[in-house]
């Protein structure tokens, strides 16, 4: 077990997950169906998302919640995203950069989740 600290590590977190997304019963066909053969570019951009987010090295520029504005997902899905995302910083990383990324990525989950409904049931449009 080791701290987050570097891009390296940001790497490590961001590909063991996405490789759990890809083969995930229910998480994989949705991430499959709409990334097809981009995930590379996906990949590299939750590189700098994290990179910006857990290290304060400003790489990533972009509105996250847009482009999962749309997402046929609910709560169950979101419950299971974050079993396997405290799952893969738990299986590596430990200390408080590591407790950071579970926390974000509880908010960020619970944000989506809340903005996806809310878009289901209004005719909003989702903001940049």
């Amino acid at each position: 077990m080791k701290q987050i600290s570097d891009m390296n590590d940001i790497r490590l977190m961001v590909d063991t997950f996405y490789g759990k997304v890809q083969l995930d019963p229910l998480l994989g066909p949705i991430f499959n169906g709409i990334l097809h053969n981009r995930w590379q570019p996906h990949l590299e951009k939750m590189y700098r998302f994290w990179q910006t987010v857990l290290l304060e090295e400003h790489t990533y520029n972009g509105s996250p919640f847009r482009p999962h504005a749309q997402l046929p997902v609910d709560a169950k899905h979101f419950e299971h995203w974050l079993q396997l995302w405290n799952e893969t910083i738990d299986t590596y990383f430990e200390g408080p950069k590591a407790e950071e990324a579970k926390w974000r990525g509880h908010k960020m989950a619970e944000m989506f989740l809340s903005k996806i409904e809310y878009y289901r049931n209004n005719t909003a449009i989702p903001l940049l």
